[in-house]
């Protein structure tokens, strides 16, 4: 195997470690914690960065910087500026040449010279026919039209005006004969019958032309049509005058030939690009005037650069990283941009790739259960160091298959024991039963079946935790949705974890019930719908408790109104508000039957309105359980306190 290496060609360090996805999912998990979806967690984080890299932002500011400094350039009509200036010239120098001559015709040819219109087209088209006196003056005159032609060709084709500077006849007629091929070439294609040959054979024939060297007809076309619309949106930002008399002195410095050919390339560029912007103006300023193909060069970057900022903000349907053109990047802001722009293309497949983001059928972002299994985790270690440490004790499972609490005392062991084995029984009592047989003599300890003895464990009582969770649009208009998710996702990750022979289940409402998922959960946005239906999760509630009939029961609720919906007849949920009496009788009703199976109601209440704190505490009172009005932001702290606590009573019982 044999290596080549070259010469770095900037952007990142290629030794550099690579990206750390799983630090990608803790920013998306913190954006999602705090009530924002998979979708817009991962969208900002594109446009933030991450791990020293640049975001999406940055590299719209830096585009940013980059539009101010062009428009900064210089004007746009520098072209007519340097053509006056040669006229001038050239009056100048033929003056100087007659003021000696005493003749009547140096007279006159003064008089005509005196004569000339302001207008410096008109000036420039009425001299054609005049004989020059002063060699001088007739070489800065000829260079007008030098000048415009090459001008003209550096519009359309960049880098002409230095290619073409005193061009000879035969340079001008290769020129005439690219742009007669070029359009006979693209009326082959308008028609359907263009051909990579054809357009081999063009580039080869003609390649000097372009030093971009497209690789076919689509990437010329794209080159020239975006250079003649910056052309034609620079006529249209000139003023009325300078535009008439930059036309007519175009016209007048080519002939008809080469008017024509380059009218017929821009009507098809024009028809073969017609989504590009073919018109508008644009605000230029500093002091030095710009060439005509100068000026185009920077309408054309312009055009680019808004186009690139479009596209970098992200801000349209079906919007995809994919979308931006690494090459458009590279011209407007470098090859380091162009780096981070892959950099942040890689983020979402390796979030994929390496099992954190998954689609669903309709192509939406959800978190996978190993990510969700993280931002639990996360969250738990947040509400964790939030409560006080002071007789907190641990939390951590060393056995996740253990059915109970060690008692201290041991027994033989069984056939079908699960039990954790006594070591030091076990040794022991091979030790004894070696001594008693070999009487002094030195043998290695050999285990039998019968030296084994396992530790005795007490089991532990089970609990089955339903967590009703309002998902009502009130929740996130108060600002609690965030906190709701994060505890909740934190006191389902304590309970699968760290006491896996319980059971949880989470059961969200807004006008109705549903049982969620954890990674459905994650990526969950507010209802924005009108209703609390507590009814409904009661319901659910009961049928989850009724699964585990061995367990004891606990119900958790969260919430920031009063009961608002209920279920009809027909199964339809009915809002109304102020409350219909049969809504809260229906929830009181599950209350009871809650009740009755011996589970326990604690209310977590977000807000301290009248008409809630009355209905809660109503509910307390038929239930027997307890009422929690904490500060948002430690909700968490009490939820898991108050599993914690009710599980620490379960054990002494």
């Amino acid at each position: 195997m044999t290596f080549r290496y070259g010469a770095w060609a900037g952007g990142r360090d290629p030794l550099e470690s690579p990206f750390d996805v799983a630090e990608a999912v803790d920013e998306i998990g913190e954006r999602v914690m705090a009530g924002d979806s998979v979708r817009q967690a991962l969208r900002d984080l594109l446009r933030r960065g991450t791990d020293g890299l640049r975001g999406l932002e940055d590299l719209r500011r830096q585009a940013a910087i980059r539009q101010r400094e062009l428009r900064k350039q210089g004007r746009l009509d520098g072209t007519l500026q340097e053509v006056r200036e040669l006229l001038d010239k050239a009056l100048e120098l033929e003056r100087s040449a007659l003021f000696p001559d005493p003749s009547d015709s140096a007279r006159m040819a003064e008089m005509e010279l005196d004569g000339l219109p302001s207008d410096t087209a008109r000036a420039v088209q009425e001299l054609k026919p005049y004989n020059w006196r002063s060699p001088e003056a007739r070489e800065a005159y000829e260079q007008i039209d030098d000048l415009l032609r090459r001008e003209v060709l550096d519009s359309q084709f960049q880098g002409m005006k230095n290619a073409l500077e005193n061009a000879s006849p035969e340079a001008m007629q290769a020129v005439k004969d690219m742009l007669a091929d070029l359009n006979q070439m693209l009326e082959s294609d308008a028609r359907g019958e263009h051909t990579q040959e054809q357009f081999d054979a063009f580039m080869a024939k003609h390649g000097e032309f372009f030093p971009s060297q497209p690789q076919n007809l689509e990437e010329l076309v794209d080159e020239l049509a975006r250079r003649a619309a910056a052309a034609q949106r620079l006529m249209d930002s000139l003023t009325p005058q300078q535009r008439q008399e930059l036309s007519e002195l175009m016209d007048g410095a080519m002939d008809m030939d080469m008017q024509s050919q380059m009218a017929q390339l821009g009507d098809a560029l024009r028809a073969a690009r017609p989504e590009l912007q073919w018109g508008g103006r644009e605000r230029m300023s500093g002091e030095q005037g710009m060439g005509l193909g100068d000026a185009t060069s920077a309408l054309q970057e312009l055009a680019d650069l808004d186009d690139l900022d479009s596209v970098l903000g992200q801000d349209y349907p079906g919007a995809a990283l994919d979308d931006i053109d690494e090459a458009a990047v590279q011209r407007a802001l470098g090859r380091s941009a162009v780096d981070d722009l892959r950099a942040l293309q890689r983020i979402e497949r390796e979030l994929q790739a390496q099992g954190y983001l998954t689609r669903d059928a309709h192509g939406r972002l959800e978190l996978s259960p190993r990510a969700v299994r993280r931002l639990g985790a996360t969250a738990l270690r947040k509400v964790f160091s939030q409560l006080d440490s002071k007789g907190r004790g641990g939390h951590d499972v060393r056995d996740a298959g253990a059915a109970g609490d060690i008692t201290g005392a041991s027994r033989a062991w069984q056939f079908g024991d699960e039990q954790p084995i006594d070591v030091v029984r076990t040794v022991r009592n091979a030790v004894l039963r070696s001594n008693s047989r070999t009487a002094g003599t030195s043998a290695r300890l050999k285990l039998q079946v019968d030296d084994f003895e396992v530790v005795e464990t007490e089991r532990r009582t089970s609990a089955a935790v339903a967590l009703l969770v309002d998902l009502s649009f009130s929740m996130e208009l108060r600002g609690t949705w965030g906190v709701a998710k994060q505890t909740t996702m934190a006191l389902h990750s304590l309970v699968t974890t760290q006491f896996p022979q319980d059971a949880i289940e989470v059961i969200g409402f807004s006008d109705y019930a549903q049982v969620l998922k954890p990674e459905q959960l994650a990526g969950l946005d507010p209802q924005r719908v009108q209703g609390t239906n507590l009814q409904h999760a009661l319901m659910l509630a009961g049928r989850f408790l009724g699964k585990h009939p061995g367990a004891e029961p606990v119900v958790l609720i969260v919430t920031d109104g009063e009961p608002t919906a209920h279920l009809t007849r027909d199964g339809y949920a009915d809002f109304c508000w102020p409350p219909l009496p049969e809504t809260l009788e229906l929830t009181m009703a599950e209350v009871e039957r809650i009740t009755r199976r011996g589970a326990t109601i604690n209310v977590f209440m977000l807000d301290d309105e009248p008409r809630l704190i009355s209905f809660v505490e109503h509910l307390a009172q038929r239930n027997g359980g307890r009422v929690f009005s904490p500060d948002p932001a430690k909700l968490g702290e009490f939820v898991v306190s108050d599993y914690l606590r009710a599980r620490r009573g379960r054990q002494r019982a």
